[in-house]
């Protein structure tokens, strides 16, 4: 077995510890951080991504198999710096605000990462100002809005009327998701589209860099 197939097999069992040490075998075997992330982290995460949208598995297996992932990318992160890792665009994600929940948002994120896309993480309970102030500072080119409320939904269309105030709007792909959310709601807020899960948050966000 090569050694990016071991972290591949790592990430999918989520065995966060013992990944950096595996992450640095094969540092020190010669590989470039590109190659440890493309043919070994990325195909551990993005299979665990495929079996969670199938319900193959579930949240925790995820969240554990994201933070070996985060493990092993931290061995690698200083020889990211000398550029042979590119991102193919920028999103920006966050919980509304009033909502703390940030499991779902945390998937996204993971995923998006996954698919090749710089995240700028927010947290939750993201004023719109805050979203409107990530936006001037980082131009992404998707904002990712979760709201697992029914009594925090409406923030999502509060932060597209202030987008708008401020006229950058058009300068940005607007995505929402959470468990109330539905395309029906996307479309009357003015959303640009809606993400059932986070596997398909990735693709949609892929999609308008691409």
């Amino acid at each position: 077995m090569s050694i990016l197939q071991e972290l591949s097999d790592l990430v999918i069992a989520g065995n966060y510890l013992n990944i950096k040490a595996k992450t640095q075998e094969a540092v020190d075997q010669g590989l470039t951080a590109k190659e440890i992330l493309d043919g070994g982290l990325m195909p551990g995460i993005n299979l665990i991504g495929e079996r969670f949208a199938r319900n193959e598995v579930f949240v925790p297996n995820v969240l554990m198999a994201a933070k070996a992932m985060n493990e092993g990318v931290e061995v690698i992160k200083p020889l990211m710096l000398d550029g042979s890792v590119t991102t193919i665009g920028t999103v920006v994600v966050g919980t509304v605000k009033g909502d703390l929940h940030d499991i779902g948002k945390n998937l996204v994120a993971l995923m998006m990462r996954s698919a090749g896309l710089e995240v700028i993480d927010l947290g939750s309970d993201v004023s719109s100002d805050k979203f409107v102030a990530a936006v001037k500072e980082h131009k992404p080119d998707v904002i990712g809005m979760a709201a697992l409320l029914t009594t925090t939904m409406y923030e999502q269309k509060y932060v597209i009327e202030a987008l708008v105030k401020e006229g950058l709007r058009d300068q940005v792909k607007v995505m929402v998701g959470g468990a109330p959310i539905n395309q029906a709601w996307a479309d009357k807020i003015g959303a640009d589209c809606f993400a059932a899960d986070a596997a398909e948050a990735a693709r949609l966000a892929k999609g308008y860099v691409a």
